[in-house]
């Protein structure tokens, strides 16, 4: 999928795009590693704006196969045509690759595309009688993992760890840190600080609930902007609460969600 990049809005809070543009321009591919809901996406859609190249995107689960990442043949008014796949419109276009999720992908497919990130830059095609494509040289691969905590993840192949030199962690900011990304993303106005600080108190609670494995799972930064944006549309601080960040809880059982709504009915009354 090839993504339009141009209204991407990002809060660089912890000067990523000094060390992606070295990376850059040492044509060195970048690995970054976080959880979910921490900005990996906007992060990679925001610096593929800022230089002007298009995305390609590509995002990996147990579905995945290499016909999307190469191709594959179909027959097109009774003839039969190779139809090129997101890896190899983006080696020749020169364009940037974004391989979300990359530690979800089968192990045929790393296989795959471990040809394609060796220092030659090109792949055979044997769906297509062999052809060699070749990356035009300002091709440039971004890769993004979970924690291997997350269901369906697993440890990436030494080979392909060593195709991303550049590696960056991104974790979740520090709760003032937080605070400026809602305000990029909000007006808030004065009589919703507090409301505002309260949430940020609740996520961080969650979070480290979920770290500790006490919680199945940790809200993330979206969220933190959902209940600014319900404030905005006057709902309550605590109806915002419950519907951003209790309800998800339910699906684990009555037990989780009255943990987290116990949360909420302290803070928020």
């Amino acid at each position: 999928m090839t993504i339009d990049t141009s209204d991407s809005n990002y809060f660089d809070w912890n000067n990523s795009f000094d060390i992606i543009k070295k990376a850059y321009d040492s044509s060195l591919f970048v690995l970054i590693i976080g959880p979910k809901g921490t900005g990996k996406t906007s992060l990679v859609r925001k610096f593929a704006s800022e230089i002007g190249k298009m995305l390609y995107s590509i995002n990996f689960s147990l579905r995945t196969r290499e016909s999307h990442l190469v191709g594959t043949k179909t027959m097109n008014q009774g003839e039969v045509t190779f139809v090129e796949g997101i890896l190899i419109k983006s080696m020749r276009d020169g364009g940037i690759l974004y391989l979300d999720e990359l530690n979800a992908a089968e192990a045929d497919v790393l296989l795959r595309l471990d040809e394609a990130l060796d220092d030659r830059r090109q792949i055979v095609l044997k769906e297509a009688e062999g052809q060699v494509i070749k990356a035009l040289d300002n091709w440039f691969v971004f890769a993004t993992i979970n924690p291997l905590s997350h269901e369906g993840t697993k440890e990436l192949p030494p080979q392909i760890l060593s195709r991303f030199p550049v590696r960056l962690r991104l974790e979740y900011p520090p709760k003032e840190i937080e605070k400026q990304i809602i305000k990029h993303h909000v007006i808030i106005d004065g009589s919703n600080e507090n409301d505002i600080d309260d949430a940020l108190k609740l996520a961080n609670s969650l979070r480290e609930a979920a770290s500790l494995e006490e919680l199945y799972y940790s809200p993330s930064i979206r969220e933190s902007i959902a209940f600014a944006k319900l404030l905005r549309n006057a709902v309550s601080p605590k109806e915002a609460a419950e519907v951003v960040y209790a309800n998800v809880y339910d699906q684990w059982g009555e037990v989780e969600y009255r943990k987290v709504m116990d949360m909420i009915t302290s803070i928020f009354g």
